[in-house]
């Protein structure tokens, strides 16, 4: 395994810095989140179909640039470091993976195609009102008759469903459990019997909907790959948005501490900056820990997914949930370090603090991973 960043990687870092100082400035970010669709749609333009993000981990066969999640990752934490609100993690990390697993290469290349050219947002519809984050947490029903399959249920926690052109909904067959009678199903956001709704979320960075399907009437061509091979599609899919997510909490993190560490040299209280003083130099380096301590466990995730030399449950596992418990850490200590300030709605510490909450139980909280990683492990549940 390489534990540094190759020169290509580096250049894209550089890239993707210089994109987010502009495009990611507050005044900007507050401007996006505002918007019915909840991002700038200029930002998006150059993203995906400029800068040609949007394909980064696609192979070249459906129009991607053909390489990993390393890559991915880095584009996520730049992103992070600035709470960009965009659907690329709802486009690029969540449905894109959820089609590459599971369909087949005629259905990879028409619906992957328009997703890395720009031109097809796409979200993921997978959890029930219950909120449970897998399989587990499936609320859509696939319905059978004949040749003909509807489906019933909703979705909720739909991560920008309200600005989607292509829905990848998850459904199960009636009584089915586990494993089992799990379909993956690639629906135009505006096919019939398809009611969506934008729900009010704590992060405005990061709209969500609520994804209502009346019998829906769904052909076989709908229908990604083989059924028996979409809960294997789906978990994959779902072990890389992960460390995509992480990646972005890692980006969160080293914000947080970033504006914090420069609040801390120009605040003066009793005569003197306030972070020449050992309480405040204390919190600040325990933020710092942390993010490193995150961004390794995001990266390592990241080269485990690129190079299968280890466990990929167990990498996401890790990475989930260290980076949310240092990105909520670093952006609560963002709150208090900066005072009454930091409370209010006018500064950047809100939005910060909101992302971490809220991406925390984004696909999984930390106590969901640590029990997962702990049955693999053999250990049983966690503590």
């Amino acid at each position: 395994m390489q534990f540094a960043f190759t020169e290509e990687q580096d250049l894209i870092r550089e890239a993707a810095q210089t994109f987010f100082r502009e495009h990611g400035a507050s005044q900007r970010v507050r401007a996006a989140m505002e918007t019915p669709l909840g991002y700038d749609e200029g930002s998006w333009a150059t993203m995906v179909r400029e800068m040609g993000w949007a394909g980064i981990a696609l192979p070249e066969s459906v129009g991607g640039t053909g390489l990993g999640n390393v890559e991915l990752a880095i584009l996520q934490e730049e992103a992070g470091r600035c709470v960009q609100p965009s659907p690329f993690f709802s486009t690029v990390c969540l449905a894109a993976p959820a089609i590459r697993h599971a369909g087949t290469p005629a259905q990879q290349e028409s619906l992957l195609g328009p997703i890395a050219t720009g031109e097809a947002r796409a979200a993921l519809a997978l959890t029930g009102a219950g909120g449970a984050p897998g399989l587990e947490g499936i609320g859509v029903t696939l319905e059978r008759s004949g040749r003909k399959s509807r489906l019933v249920g909703e979705a909720s926690y739909v991560v920008h469903g309200h600005a989607a052109d292509l829905l990848v909904v998850a459904a199960r067959s009636p009584g089915s459990r586990g494993a089992e009678g799990v379909s993956l199903i690639a629906l135009p956001a505006g096919t019939k019997g398809v009611r969506i709704e934008k729900l009010v979320a704590l992060d405005l960075t990061r709209p969500m909907a609520r994804i209502r399907l009346e019998n829906v009437e769904v052909t076989t061509t709908q229908i990604l790959g083989e059924p028996e091979a979409a809960a294997a599609a789906l978990t994959q899919a779902l072990r890389l948005a992960q460390i995509a997510l992480a990646a972005e909490q890692t980006g969160g993190a080293q914000g947080a501490l970033e504006t914090t560490t420069a609040y801390a040299k120009q605040r003066v209280q009793f005569g003197r900056a306030i972070g020449s003083f050992q309480a405040i130099k204390h919190r600040l380096a325990d933020m710092m820990i942390a993010a490193e301590a995150a961004k390794s466990a995001a990266y390592y995730a990241a080269c485990i997914a690129d190079t299968a030399i280890g466990e990929l449950a167990e990498a996401a596992a890790i990475a989930k949930s260290r980076c949310s418990d240092a990105f909520f850490d670093c952006a609560a200590n963002m709150v208090q370090l900066h005072g009454g300030i930091g409370f209010t709605w006018e500064h950047d510490a809100q939005l910060y603090f909101k992302r971490a909450r809220a991406s925390s139980t984004l696909l999984g909280t930390p106590q969901y991973h640590r029990e997962l990683l702990a049955q693999l492990m053999g250990l049983g549940a966690a503590s």
